[in-house]
């Protein structure tokens, strides 16, 4: 034995005790239990009657049958790529590796521990997860554990192997689907996303850390209609399942079934500080998985609806500045030049309750329904413009890489006076440092005072403050007199420009800090 070994041991035996002496004491407390409710030891414990367990039990067959009708239609998804070792990087990092470094640090982290990234040569190994939707083959996974592949090997829950091939891609999703040449498949039916609610039991399904295949967790639904907070495109759809089912590395691309072993939802990340799960994963949900399936299988390619509009969600906070008798809707922040939107009326300011009849929650509902609908496709509105319902109608546009869609702005970054900062007006330095358009009018913030009312509503510098409780603020001395003439104890709207993206912003002054000049 190691030194180590034997000095544990050397412990326990100072701690241990003769085994007359362990029976000696078994014995008196068997003569001596019985005081209030505790009965008399036993020799042997006798298991708890099939009455007392059946709801337990019965839980555990249901789990049970859930997972075996499951878990054959799951795959674990094996990519091999390879790279010139003289091909650049975006970013200026040379050799393999160069798709992985610009994935986020979550996405990554699916990739599990045979990830291997070395210089020569320049060969990557990936393992995701991925889920059986046809018998011919056809299989659901995420875009980013495909990205760059050269080969990549299917194997089945029977352990046979197969080569696939990918279909298409849709990067704004996250979702892929590849295909094996196979028949008479186990499949997994579709769920309906849209009825999930937080508290209903759900299970994830998938190979974690890359090793442990066909491995099967079960929680609940902890939210629904979660924003992506590692987005760096506000126009990608939110609407994420948020799960404490446990999701690793490895698991990515696998299934989110609902207690009747329905499809829900496709596991694509989680949020933690150590790279393994930490009680917050997060999938794609049916809803925006079945559709783009569909596209992909039948087109190759998804085409996403856009209207041309940033939006954000109304709170109670900003409610009452657009005469909302309810914190229910989508805010309509910024509208696109000769946009879908702009050509149909809908102007910035403008709340949208209702699509095609339907009731709009908040932004995130209007971003993914749109974002999933057809070019070319007609539909009605329901806005609320200065307090007046409305219906503005509209044609869907064709989203375009580097055009826009209906998108949610992520407010990000940290943000002197009243709300704490000091501005300046816009001028060609100014708009040429922070790449602003000619278009955006406003006033610029220059700094941002730590703990102050506009960084807790996320404003920083460079950031285009564009009006002030609904009215204009060309200029400093236009802002300055707008803030100064907004009572003490209510909260400020303002439209705020931030990086190519418009959105409301809230701020809760402080009134006891004296206000001079341009600084706020």
């Amino acid at each position: 034995m190691t030194q180590s070994t034997n000095q544990l041991v050397s412990t326990l035996k100072k701690f241990s005790t003769p085994a007359a002496v362990v029976a000696a004491f078994a014995l008196g407390a068997a003569l001596f239990v019985g005081h209030g409710r505790v009965q008399a030891a036993t020799a042997m414990a006798m298991p708890l009657g099939d009455d007392s367990v059946s709801a337990l039990t019965a839980l555990d067959h249901a789990m049970e049958a859930v997972a075996s009708k499951v878990t054959p239609a799951v795959v674990n998804v094996a990519v091999t790529s390879r790279f010139s070792g003289n091909e650049d990087s975006e970013d200026g990092e040379e050799g393999g590796g160069r798709h992985m470094q610009q994935l986020p640090p979550e996405f990554r982290r699916f990739f599990g521990p045979n990830f291997q990234m070395p210089q020569q040569p320049q060969i990557e190994h990936g393992i995701g997860s991925g889920i059986i939707v046809s018998p011919d083959g056809y299989i659901v996974t995420n875009a980013h554990v495909v990205d760059g592949s050269t080969q990549i090997r299917v194997t089945l829950n029977d352990r046979r192997v197969f080569t696939a091939k990918v279909i298409g891609t849709d990067k704004l999703t996250d979702l892929a689907v590849v295909k094996i040449n196979a028949s008479n498949l186990p499949t997994v039916a579709w769920g309906d996303s849209t009825k999930l609610e937080p508290g209903q039991t759900v299970l994830a399904f998938g190979s974690p850390f890359g090793y442990f295949q066909f491995s099967v967790t079960r929680g609940i639904v902890s939210a629904v209609n979660r924003p992506n907070p590692y987005s760096n495109d506000a126009r990608k759809p939110g609407g994420y399942i948020q799960t404490d089912a446990a999701i690793n590395p490895g698991n990515s691309g696998g299934p989110l079934v609902d207690a009747r072993g329905e499809l829900v939802g496709i596991n694509t990340f989680i949020i933690s500080d150590s790279g393994s799960f930490a009680g917050a994963g997060f999938a794609i949900p049916s809803q925006i998985v079945r559709a783009t399936t569909d596209q992909i299988i039948k087109h190759g390619h998804v085409d996403h609806g856009y209207l041309g509009i940033n939006i954000n969600d109304v709170t109670p906070a900003n409610a009452e500045f657009f005469n909302l008798k309810e914190a229910s809707g989508a805010i309509v922040a910024g509208v696109s030049a000769d946009s879908p939107a702009s050509k149909g009326g809908l102007k910035q300011g403008d709340v949208v309750t209702e699509l095609n009849g339907q009731k709009i929650p908040n932004s995130s509902a209007l971003q993914v329904a749109v974002s999933q609908m057809s070019p070319g496709n007609a539909v009605k509105l329901g806005v609320i413009r200065e307090g007046k319902p409305m219906t503005v109608d509209l044609t869907v546009g064709q989203f375009h890489a580097k055009g826009e869609e209906a998108s949610n702005d992520n407010p990000s970054g940290k943000q002197k006076g009243k709300i704490g900062i000091a501005v300046e007006n816009l001028d060609d330095n100014v708009r040429q440092q922070f790449n602003v358009p000619d278009q955006v009018k406003g006033v610029v913030i220059q700094e941002v005072r730590p703990g102050s009312p506009a960084e807790e509503a996320g404003l920083q510098p460079g950031d285009i403050i564009q009006e002030v409780n609904r009215k204009p603020a060309a200029d400093a001395g236009q802002f300055t007199s707008a803030v100064h003439a907004a009572p003490a104890d209510k909260d400020i709207l303002l439209l705020v420009w931030s990086r190519g993206n418009a959105s409301y912003r809230t701020v809760h002054p402080d009134p006891s800090v004296a206000q001079s000049d341009n600084n706020q």
